[in-house]
């Protein structure tokens, strides 16, 4: 089974072998392409739209389009029933396709009614302690300590119940031995309330907090990446920290419908691909403290099943119970 760390420390030789270099694209569509992201105008909808701004070849006109509602969900069930011929596709976090399944009683849609594209950027999740955590606590070995010792302030936020960084907060209590309060919020609610000092920590994507850690507002203790953050290269993986099982990436993605036809899926990659390789790109991404990360399309759906396998069985392990 393919892992995570197999498939970052092999995707630059994959993709040189598949894409070895630009090539041209064929006609561009002469249809409008639209780009659906599930959620309302911030994080993802930028980097949607940086992506699109380089893919003119592709299509004459590219529309990114908000979807918000139910988690995600909304913008998913709308690509499902878009029309299969490249004009339609979906930018969402891998979540979507490899953890709903297993926090959702009934999903409208299937991992199956979609053909993964491409995937465009990676970034790892940010344990962050506020001022109700006291200042000589500066590891995680000392924010696990201190939790044990004061369990009834032990308490952590990020933007939802049963979302990933829910249940990364929840392992950590688990592996760790004590309980770990998770305190769901809407939006960049968490950030605001730990900086008030009502919560304890956040575990959220390193973009919601960078500029307050980099402030000294703010401390982070780890990070879930495979390797340290090139954004703040000072603060330890979780690995290092002792908590391996913790490792993770958030990855955002390209998605059609399952009957798009293949010379359009390859198409598409072609142009999502190129679009990541232009500096404008990459220098926006750092702008929103996400790394470019495309790799092969077959290593693509390997770790989507990978991924799946996976929360499948951290869910299961929480004793979580799944909701509509």
């Amino acid at each position: 089974m393919i892992t995570r760390r197999d498939v970052l420390s092999t995707a630059a030789a994959a993709f040189a072998a598949t894409y070895p270099a630009p090539r041209a694209l064929a006609q561009p569509l002469s249809k409008t392409a639209h780009i659906l992201t599930g959620f309302s105008p911030g994080f993802q909808d930028a980097m949607a739209r940086l992506v699109a701004g380089q893919m003119s070849g592709y299509a004459e006109t590219i529309v990114v389009e908000n979807r918000p509602g139910a988690g995600g969900r909304i913008a998913v069930e709308a690509l499902k029933n878009a029309d299969a011929d490249g004009s339609a596709m979906l930018f969402s976090p891998l979540g979507f396709m490899m953890f709903f399944p297993h926090v959702y009683k009934t999903l409208r849609y299937q991992p199956r009614d979609f053909t993964p594209v491409s995937t465009v950027a990676s970034t790892p999740t940010l344990l962050t302690v506020g001022p109700k955590v006291p200042a000589d606590v500066k590891t995680l070995a000392d924010f696990v300590a201190w939790c044990r010792a004061n369990p009834k302030l032990a308490t952590f936020g990020t933007p939802g119940a049963g979302t990933t960084l829910h249940f990364l907060g929840t392992m950590l209590g688990r592996s760790a031995g004590f309980d770990f309060l998770h305190i769901p919020y809407q939006g960049g609610g968490a950030i605001q309330d730990l900086v008030k000092g009502v919560i304890a920590a956040t575990v959220m994507p390193i973009g919601s907090s960078l500029g307050l850690v980099q402030s000294g507002d703010l401390r982070a203790l780890a990070t879930t990446g495979p390797r340290r953050c090139p954004f703040i290269p000072e603060v330890p993986t979780v690995r290092e920290a002792g908590y391996p099982s913790l490792e993770d990436l958030t990855w955002f993605a390209f998605f059609v419908p399952a009957k798009t036809p293949a010379p359009i899926v390859d198409k598409l990659n072609a142009a999502i691909q190129a679009a990541v390789r232009t500096d404008e790109v990459r220098a926006g991404m750092a702008k929103l403290a996400v790394e470019p990360d495309t790799i092969a399309m077959e290593d693509f759906t390997r770790l989507i099943a990978s991924e799946s396998d996976r929360w499948k069985a951290i869910v299961q392990e929480t004793g979580f119970v799944p909701t509509d």
